[in-house]
């Protein structure tokens, strides 16, 4: 929309265990109707873009940018679930 996007092939994870695991945080709408679990920490960290959601990786084998030259910005935010809803904790 307005020539802006988001990169729906990057996702939001899960904090516990090992870092990135599960759950996947997907900043877009999907089916997944599984709710979450109390206890639960995860991340939002969607990547906003100006022009093709597409993107490359550097060989760096990290560093990502759109394909086609446009300008991205990325933020994050962790979340816990709790009983009465969710505490952001960034």
């Amino acid at each position: 929309r307005e020539g802006f996007g988001v990169v729906k092939t990057l996702v939001g994870h899960g904090i516990g265990e090992f870092f990135h695991g599960v759950p996947q945080i997907y900043h877009c709408r999907t089916s997944d109707k599984r709710p979450m679990i109390e206890g639960t920490t995860f991340t939002i960290e969607p990547v906003l873009v100006e022009g093709s959601p597409d993107w490359i990786t550097w060989s760096d084998g990290w560093t990502n940018a759109t394909a086609d030259g446009g300008r991205a910005a990325q933020f994050e935010h962790t979340l816990l679930v709790t009983k009465e809803g969710c505490e952001v904790l960034t």
